[in-house]
């Protein structure tokens, strides 16, 4: 049941009412990685797009998550999401962010495992956690993630919390990949696009793989899920990378994630 995280998948926050019609687009347009949470409110909506899909579920990778305010019963909290989703599984189960109480953090990220240990889930990942968070983790000598989930774009690249990660095998995905369309108001992007033949987000995306890095942009657009996919037959220098590592200014959205204690 365990699965190698596919390189880009397709988000759903705030997606809206077009939440079934995207991922059933996806699916038909070759994405294998669909991330959602209970949080965004749409695990139904999603689960009855992969089953109607006609797409094998064991080609699927379908990632959610445990938001702070459920860590007191994750086994709970994670059954509620199959039923909702429709799966007996999912492949991917995360604490949403951290939480301030580090005691309950630690016991629901360890009731994952166990939740991995009955085949409820395939792999254990985090989401919002910096090195402080991870390196927690290992002196309670619980394993590591196999995924961290990071706000993470040319704008915010997250240096320290990423290499952090790679050098101890966690795979990092990055939401808001695009920065809600910052790369709009950055030319160099379209110069390095135009000598490609490729657009300015695609330009952002093979930033982030060839970072080693997976996004997963969200859009309920048929033409830019279409956009998002075309990466793979390109290749950045290491001049255009420099190029784009140069857009960090420190602009984000996150929450601070040793303060935000979950409630919305």
């Amino acid at each position: 049941m365990r699965k190698d995280i596919p390189p880009i998948g397709l988000g759903v926050y705030k997606a809206g009412d077009a939440v079934y019609d995207a991922v059933r687009f996806a699916l038909d347009a070759n994405y294998r990685h669909i991330d959602c949470a209970k949080v965004y409110g749409n695990e139904e909506a999603v689960g009855k797009a992969i089953r109607e899909s006609g797409v094998p579920r064991e080609e699927i990778f379908v990632t959610t998550k445990l938001w702070p305010t459920d860590f007191a019963e994750p086994e709970a909290a994670c059954i509620e999401s199959l039923k909702r989703l429709g799966l007996d599984y999912v492949d991917g189960y995360l604490l949403h962010w951290p939480g301030i109480d580090a005691s309950l953090r630690l016991c629901a990220y360890e009731s994952l495992g166990r939740l991995q240990e009955k085949g409820l889930v395939g792999l254990v990942g985090v989401s919002n956690f910096l090195p402080p968070h991870l390196e927690e983790l290992a002196r309670a000598q619980l394993p590591l993630p196999a995924c961290n989930q990071l706000e993470v774009h040319p704008w915010y690249p997250q240096s320290e919390a990423r290499a952090y990660c790679h050098s101890r095998g966690i795979k990092v995905v990055c939401w808001s990949p695009l920065f809600r369309g910052a790369w709009q108001a950055a030319p160099i992007l379209n110069e390095i696009g135009q000598a490609h033949g490729k657009t300015p987000v695609q330009v952002v995306l093979r930033w982030h793989i060839q970072n080693g890095d997976c996004p997963i942009p969200k859009s309920v657009t048929p033409s830019r899920i279409l956009e998002n996919l075309a990466v793979f037959d390109f290749n950045l220098s290491c001049e255009e990378m420099a190029a784009i590592d140069a857009l960090e200014d420190g602009r984000h959205i996150s929450k601070d994630p040793f303060t935000y204690d979950g409630r919305l």
